[in-house]
């Protein structure tokens, strides 16, 4: 391959490269040190004939132009000002004076005063006014803006000029953009079991963009053909495949001053992570590109890009495409089509629309054709709508013990099948109830995804289009109407969350109902004093075994290890007990922690 520049690797961060490099200029123990073993060998000369070039003759166009046309002057092109010898007047102003073609001839008009300098011109000038008579209404001036003669241009320094410098070397890439708008309906659904299991479990939130880049690193495994670059061997066209796919994600960050940054870290080998390691290598880049801490290997090596400025409302988004790399994909906003921005919630449930995210892929058509990039906006799409396991995959990746929802299409929907969903929503509660604690995550030592064919919505003729439509309840949840997704919600905090129930087997319809209104309440958040308070009972039973098992080596203790809930359960329900005015309370027990419940709850010293 050609000799390249030094600086191309790092693509649209070159602006960050040079400002790095005049800070190791000034003072090199301020850099990380894989910076300042970097800059060691860093040669600029290749990128300063430009920026020098570029700064004069910005400096000469700093000032204002004599001559020039209201409104400002276009740039001149490179090309013509190459042909034509630009004519200098001699002076002894350092201000250049640019030639003006003469304006057309006008007829002849009274004289005007000879225009002031920018610097001592009036911004404000009145209109002559006829006097008014004391019977006309009195008409104050009505000020006017006076535009100057002369265009005022300010040179562009620093990042913004290296910015200047990487767009036009962009210009030299022959780009093309498919567009592609895919549902977002499967993908919001699952998005939101996803982040509501991890709000249980280990925390942490999974983004549209998450999901996005693993469908598009998926889709460049099966087509490695659209992770490739443009080059040259001994000046002949060629074209370069990289080993690996490394993702490069966009990311806008605000500076002290209010300006704005663009940085495009990327993650490397991203073709042998799982859901589970892209989103941690994903969260570790973006928290180094918040705190500053990014270093030389984090910028180098991109072969294809990300970028969502659908955060911010763009709908659809044409990115530039740097030298050195072949793909760009732009993510546009998440909403409902333009054409249904005044229906209401309940008339996009009933019509099944969903929102809608447009993916727009930019390709170097040198060595990518339009039937590339359209079948791998299309692949991305199918791997969207729950193709190949995809879901399965993130789901089993991150231990979700549930599957994942399943893309369908919507049933007709018509009267008598109203009646009948109704019904089969009470079928569909009524299971739960029965046989709900089969999907209940109780085994902490083995990870599956539990499922049972009479707990599917498929099975009772539901698909995901049901979920934000309102079904009569009978009085469950203590609400006469509801949306599906609400009524799977409680229903899975109650039956299928760390605790199983069975009762149905209860003859005594009244002891069903005390159970199901004390059951089916959903997850219950506790105050942060009671919290604590958990947390305290937690740490005494803890620091008990440790003072147990230090005190007496090898002595028969009957240690709680492994239960160490059972001490707050046990005070939360005498606590509970007492309130209602209970008098005493018998606890009957094994051996097993009794040395423990004795101290933490009897209160035996």
């Amino acid at each position: 391959m050609s000799a390249k520049d030094p600086n191309q690797d790092f693509g649209a961060n070159e602006w960050l490269v040079d400002e790095m490099y005049e800070r190791y200029l000034a003072d090199p123990t301020s850099l990380e040190p894989s910076w300042i073993e970097f800059f060691k060998t860093y040669n600029p000369s290749n990128n300063s004939s430009g920026n020098s070039s570029a700064t004069a003759s910005s400096t000469s166009a700093s000032a204002p132009i004599a001559g020039a046309p209201r409104g400002g002057v276009p740039p001149t092109p490179k090309a013509a000002a190459a042909v034509t010898p630009t004519p200098v007047a001699q002076s002894h102003s350092p201000v250049a004076q640019v030639p003006v073609a003469p304006a057309p001839v006008a007829p002849a008009a009274p004289a005007t005063p000879t225009p002031q300098t920018p610097a001592s011109q009036k911004l404000v000038r009145d209109r002559s006014l006829q006097s008014p008579t004391p019977a006309d209404p009195v008409v104050k001036p009505v000020p006017v803006l006076s535009t100057p003669d002369a265009a005022q241009l300010e040179p562009i320094r620093g990042v913004g000029a290296r910015v200047v410098t990487i767009m036009e070397g962009s210009l030299t890439v022959p780009t093309a953009t498919s567009v592609r708008a895919v549902p977002a309906k499967l993908m919001i659904d699952n998005r939101i079991v996803i982040n509501n299991h991890m709000k249980r479990a280990r925390g942490g939130k999974v983004s549209f963009t998450h999901l996005i880049a693993f469908a598009m690193i998926k889709a460049l495994r099966q087509m490695p053909e659209m992770n490739a670059f443009f080059g040259e061997i001994e000046g002949k066209p060629a074209i370069g495949h990289p080993e690996h796919i490394n993702l490069g994600i966009a990311i806008d960050l605000a500076k002290a001053d209010g300006s704005r940054q663009l940085l495009v870290p990327s993650i490397k080998g991203c073709e042998n992570l799982d859901f589970a390691q892209f989103w941690s290598a994903y969260e570790a880049v973006v928290g180094k590109a918040r705190s500053g801490t990014l270093t030389v290997e984090d910028f180098a090596g991109t072969t294809v890009s990300l970028t969502n400025p659908g955060t911010l409302g763009t709908v659809h988004s044409v990115p530039r495409l740097v030298q050195g790399q072949g793909l760009i994909i732009g993510v546009g906003a998440l909403d409902y089509p333009a054409e249904f921005a005044g229906a209401s919630e309940e008339t996009l449930a009933r019509m099944a629309i969903s929102k809608i995210v447009t993916l727009t892929s930019t390709y170097d058509h040198r060595i990518i054709q339009g039937a590339q990039s359209g079948d791998f906006l299309r692949r991305i799409h199918e791997l969207l709508l729950g193709s190949e396991n995809f879901y399965d995959e993130i789901f089993a990746a991150l231990r979700i013990p549930y599957e994942p929802i399943r893309w369908a299409q919507d049933f007709e929907f018509s009267k008598d099948e109203e009646i009948n969903k109704t019904a089969r929503v009470q079928q569909l509660i009524h299971a739960y109830r029965t046989r709900g604690h089969i999907m209940a995550d109780i085994d902490p030592l083995e990870y599956r995804q539990r499922s049972h064919p009479d707990l599917d919505v498929v099975t009772h003729g539901l698909t995901l289009w049901d979920l934000d439509r309102e079904f009569a309840t009978g009085g469950f949840g203590g609400q006469k109407f509801m949306k599906l997704r609400k009524i799977l919600g409680i229903l899975r905090d109650s039956y299928c969350r760390t605790v199983g129930i069975e009762y149905m087997y209860i003859q005594s319809p009244a002891e069903r109902q005390w159970i199901q209104e004390r059951v089916e309440v959903g997850v219950q958040t506790f105050p942060r004093e009671e919290q604590l308070r958990i947390l305290r009972k937690l740490n005494s039973a803890e620091a008990f075994e440790t003072f147990l098992q230090t005190k007496f080596v090898g002595q028969k203790r009957f240690s709680l290890e492994g239960g160490e809930s059972v001490i707050p359960i046990l005070d939360a329900v005498i606590s509970s007990a007492a309130e209602r005015g209970l008098d005493e309370v018998c606890i009957g027990m094994p051996h097993r922690g009794r040395l423990n419940v004795l101290a933490n709850i009897a209160g035996k010293s």
